[in-house]
């Protein structure tokens, strides 16, 4: 049975009866203690059963093409989802709006056959091709604005104020998008499902979402992944774009979605993740937010861990440049997960003889934020890469 602990989070006890650990094995009442936090007290048990025998090093695969191939199976076999790739994006522009220095569109399109999804579209004044940036929003529980976090949104009066806080907030009260398409990058902006056109969801609707999502032998996080997938492919098919020089950015759940998108698609050059990259193991601890469940979701692929860890699945990019920057203050994601992580994909960009094409850093003085020192560096890069 599960109680609530002092602080409200769920904690689970074991009754009269033994606990079973993996592997049949029984506990005895003591070893079947309370736990801080929402795990049962056999976790360590679980945790030391992921081996990730998939990874890189690893599986017993040694050719990195086939490796990649396989990996990449894996991972869209645990997104459930099925891929879109037939599905035509009939793409419907709205109005034109000049600013800045570049064309601002709002762009309606199909990511998938089941919704139409509206779309911030920015493109530099000038005769292109461009490259191009997929700008992928945060999480941050704030569900009113998803594009309009990155996007200055120009349609939108109330939208507006709460981006402009949030950007306040989180980026230096910059617009991460407005930026690029300053620096000459065409930037494409969706909103996952729940934020801003496609929401406001609440907080707490967001298990009952992803239950709902499994009973009908679907996948929430499965969705988000096929649909940025998808929408680094709309970039590419752009006559403005050059198509052999598009990355994925992205912050907090953002970064998770770009360097997933990156994994996933061949149409992503590179990418840029700040402030979500860890080891699964050490991110599994009581007190950390991953434990909530609620916004875990968005990014829980099931079984996928039984054969790689995260930063196995950003390896599938490699030996594509790719920047992970993270907080040395950042409370979401403990040092110790993120040093297990670098050094992962440090060991698989150097088997490729392309470690200068990794970028690691982590900001011993900043916390969970993009701010402008780190946005500078981020263009920076992509200006060498692209």
């Amino acid at each position: 049975m599960s109680v609530r602990d002092p602080v409200g989070r769920r904690a689970f006890v074991v009754g009269s009866g033994a606990a079973l650990l993996a592997g049949g094995v029984a506990a005895t009442g003591a070893q079947a203690a309370v736990v801080d936090g929402p795990l049962p007290d056999f976790h360590p048990a679980l945790k030391d059963a992921l081996t990730f025998p998939l990874a890189w090093g690893n599986s017993p695969i040694r050719d990195f093409r086939a490796w990649r191939r396989a990996a990449r199976a894996k991972v869209e076999e645990a997104l459930i989802v099925d891929r879109e790739d037939e599905t035509p994006y009939a793409p419907e522009f709205g109005h034109r709006h000049e600013e800045g220095g570049c064309t601002r569109e709002l762009v309606t399109l199909s990511l998938t056959r089941h919704e139409r999804v509206r779309a911030a579209l920015l493109t530099p004044h000038g005769p292109g091709p461009f490259p191009a940036v997929l700008l992928l929003h945060d999480h941050g529980a704030k569900f009113d604005i998803g594009k309009e976090k990155l996007v200055r949104p120009w349609y939108d009066d109330d939208r507006l104020a709460s981006a402009e806080a949030w950007a306040a907030r989180y980026f230096s009260g910059r617009f991460v998008g407005d930026e690029l398409a300053r620096r000459g990058y065409v930037v494409l902006a969706t909103d996952a499902l729940g934020w801003g056109d496609r929401g406001p969801l609440a907080y707490d609707q967001q298990q009952a979402l992803a239950s709902n999502f499994y009973n009908l032998g679907s996948s929430l996080a499965g969705l988000m992944a096929r649909e940025d997938a998808r929408a680094a492919g709309f970039l590419a098919r752009l006559d403005r774009v050059d198509r052999r020089r598009i990355a994925t950015v992205g912050f907090s759940m953002g970064a998770f979605r770009a360097w997933q998108t990156a994994a996933l698609s061949d149409d992503v050059a590179a990418a840029a993740a700040v402030c979500w990259m860890t080891g699964l193991k050490d991110m599994m601890v009581p007190g950390n937010n991953t434990l909530r469940g609620q916004s875990a979701y968005y990014m829980l692929h099931p079984g996928l861990p039984r054969h790689l860890d995260f930063p196995d699945v950003a390896s599938i990019a490699a030996p594509r440049p790719m920047l992970f920057f993270g907080g040395g203050l950042d409370p979401l994601f403990p040092a110790d997960g993120v040093r297990v992580a670098h050094d992962r994909l440090r060991a698989v960009w150097r088997s490729r003889h392309a470690e200068e094409r990794l970028h690691l850093k982590t900001w011993p003085d900043l916390g969970h934020v993009f701010v402008d020192r780190m946005q500078d560096e981020v263009f920076t890069w992509l200006d060498s890469v692209l």
